[in-house]
């Protein structure tokens, strides 16, 4: 369970780091950077619980986490050259972190005994 509480953060932080950089330096929507680097923020509230090791944490933010997913998919049709290889590693930041997460609450679940 400690490998999957790890691949948990380290996508999330990983994925923090991706939207910050993305909009702000590497290919953000407008020169000298953008707004939309606050999609970052949503992905912080999480941080606490996942160090934690909350299992309602993981739950919760295994849901919030599609939005990014949703947005990889419509950048990585929609934009071009290095914003489109950002997508991509968007994309799959999301789906490791989705898989972490959801892992970790299966394994940490309440046993039912019949």
């Amino acid at each position: 369970m400690k490998a999957l509480r790890l691949a948990a953060l380290a996508a999330l932080a990983a994925l923090i780091v991706l939207c910050l950089a993305w909009e702000l330096w590497l290919a953000p929507l407008r020169p000298g950077g953008s707004l939309v680097a606050l999609k970052a923020l949503p992905l912080a509230l999480p941080l606490a619980g996942i160090l934690a090791g909350r299992r309602y944490t993981y739950q919760w933010s295994s849901l919030l986490i599609l939005a990014y997913f949703a947005e990889g998919a419509t950048r990585a049709w929609s934009d071009a050259g290095l914003s489109r290889l950002l997508a991509w590693l968007e994309i799959a930041l999301s789906i490791a972190f989705f898989a972490a997460a959801v892992s970790y609450a299966r394994a940490t679940q309440a046993r039912r005994h019949p």
